[in-house]
């Protein structure tokens, strides 16, 4: 977590950053993407998915990529990851994410891409990398020995960034650390060589955190999340097992009940309600009651976007036709940076 002064910092950018948005989109390169370690959940929806077609749809240059190199930062396997990757693209596109507007590639299909890797290792020190909270923790969650990719994990997000100048990153705070080691390679780049990248900017988002329906982190592996990619009945089976308590009237207290009010936040971020409010809705009809109103509102949510995403999962060739390019149009930028940061370097021979 980055200490608060430097947040502070980093959120007055931020907010310079998005007064600005409206005004001058097209100074603005966005990049932003996933691990393809499963499917997407209503967490992934609101929390960046709703942000992204807005920032599309600005006139904003949107990238995002599916960083699959970056599944075996922490995992030993990479089956069913071409299922994924392309079951993301066919989230994306139910979402609204335009490809037409948006360029989506995937980190594997970009050699040039990640041979940036090569000088910006040369641009950071180990303690800076061993210190990143981020690499720290996921070290943590994954109980692996810190392996050569998980600590250069940084670096990999400064390639991915850097490559097509992007110069806002829609972040977490949680995430901020990410963006200062992207800044310091950028900065110490220009001033080594020649100046080629941007800074970027962390764009904070103010989307609350979506919780899954016990209360903790929305999260595949926990068993509480909502996939986009579930049927109306898949959802309300998943809801009507989901854990609540022995008390009669809801209450929203997130605290002391988080599976009670985990269901109530779910509800409250699709109705645009306050959770509070649903609750003394509900009253004394318990938590069969409370469960009933959250399938209904979430199926009434997504009903549109699951049936665009039939539609396209119809037609896999246009998907992969998608991926394919928006890879060609990653190693086209990807190519021309790298001639510019071997110029700057003077390898060109």
């Amino acid at each position: 977590m980055p200490n608060e002064g430097s947040y502070e910092a980093a959120q007055r950018k931020s907010d310079e950053v998005h007064a600005d948005l409206s005004k001058h989109p097209e100074n603005y390169t966005m990049l932003t993407g996933d691990r393809p370690t499963g499917r997407l959940h209503l967490g992934h929806y609101f929390g960046t998915l709703v942000d992204r077609v807005r920032l599309q749809n600005m006139g904003i240059h949107t990238n995002i990529v599916i960083a699959d190199y970056q599944v075996i930062t922490d995992r030993d396997t990479t089956e069913h990851i071409r299922d994924n990757v392309y079951n993301m693209v066919v989230d994306y596109l139910a979402c609204g994410i335009d490809p037409s507007k948006t360029m989506i590639f995937t980190h594997s299909a970009i050699p040039e891409l990640n041979q940036l890797m090569l000088p910006f290792l040369s641009l950071v020190t180990e303690a800076e990398m061993e210190r990143n909270p981020t690499v720290k923790a996921e070290q943590q969650a994954s109980g692996h020995a810190l392996t050569g990719l998980l600590l250069t994990y940084p670096v990999h997000q400064a390639c991915d960034i850097l490559f097509c100048k992007g110069n806002i990153v829609p972040v977490g705070r949680d995430q901020l650390p990410h963006i200062e080691i992207t800044d310091k390679i950028a900065r110490r780049f220009n001033e080594r060589y020649a100046p080629v990248f941007p800074e970027p900017v962390g764009l904070l988002t103010s989307t609350p955190l979506m919780p899954g329906l016990d209360g903790r982190k929305m999260s595949k592996s926990y068993g509480n999340a909502i996939s986009l990619s579930m049927t109306a009945e898949e959802t309300a089976r998943l809801i009507k097992k989901s854990r609540s308590d022995s008390e009669r009237t809801i209450t929203f207290d997130p605290e002391n009940r988080p599976e009670i009010s985990g269901l109530l936040s779910t509800a409250a971020i699709c109705t645009g309600r306050d959770a509070t409010e649903i609750a003394d809705e509900i009253g004394d009809g318990g938590a069969g009651q409370l469960k009933r109103y959250v399938t209904e509102v979430v199926n009434d949510y997504f009903a549109p976007i699951r049936a665009r995403r039939e539609e396209i999962a119809q037609d896999m060739d246009y998907v992969a036709n998608v991926i394919h390019e928006g890879n060609q149009q990653a190693r086209q930028i990807a190519s021309a940076t790298l001639e510019q940061v071997r110029e700057a370097m003077g390898m060109t021979y």
